[in-house]
């Protein structure tokens, strides 16, 4: 809920909109991965009830997951473990990607989807998300600036608010907080 002003999708104020309407048309791809025991097609499957075989290997395609689920002992039939415990973290990544690629959502958000890989697995996750935001609204959380570096707008937030807007570019030149934070890295 907005504390002031409102929030629009194509020009409809979210309030005027069912809970399950809005969830069904944001997808979301987040840090801690949430897999369940059962197979990588179980798991994959999940972004879209009753998807054929056919979707969710295209889906797995799509998010750079296919090669590695191949390699598999059985493929889309292995077991992967509670939470996914047989597969690393950049695998996980990009079965939760493959989910919100099956379910085809007009809006994304990335909630510090690449936070937690090491810079091999966030190369490949990141090409997978890049893919995915094509031609979609994307709201992307991160501290990683290589992440928010393409981004059309970048809000730099802070407890005040929002200190700073605009392109990459245009907040490097601004010298302030985004720029030192780019420095850093």
């Amino acid at each position: 809920e907005a504390t002031a002003g409102r929030i629009t999708v194509d020009g409809k104020d979210i309030r005027t909109l069912s809970i399950k309407s809005l969830r069904d048309n944001i997808g979301m791809v987040q840090q801690d991965v949430y897999l369940f025991a059962g197979s990588v097609y179980d798991n994959s499957a999940y972004g879209k009830p009753g998807a054929t075989r056919e979707e969710v290997i295209q889906a797995a395609q799509n998010a750079n997951a296919h090669e590695f689920i191949s390699e598999l002992p059985h493929g889309y039939d292995t077991d992967i473990g509670q939470r996914g415990i047989k597969l690393s973290g950049g695998q996980k990544q990009r079965l939760s990607i493959a989910r919100v690629f099956l379910k085809n959502p007009p809006i994304l958000i990335f909630d510090e989807a690449t936070s937690a890989l090491d810079n091999e697995s966030e190369k490949v996750v990141q090409e997978s998300l890049e893919k995915l935001a094509a031609n979609r609204t994307t709201f992307v959380i991160a501290h990683r600036l290589s992440t928010i570096r393409n981004a059309q707008k970048i809000l730099v937030l802070t407890e005040q608010g929002i200190e700073e807007q605009g392109t990459h570019e245009e907040l490097i030149q601004k010298n302030g907080i985004y720029a030192g934070l780019y420095q850093m890295r």
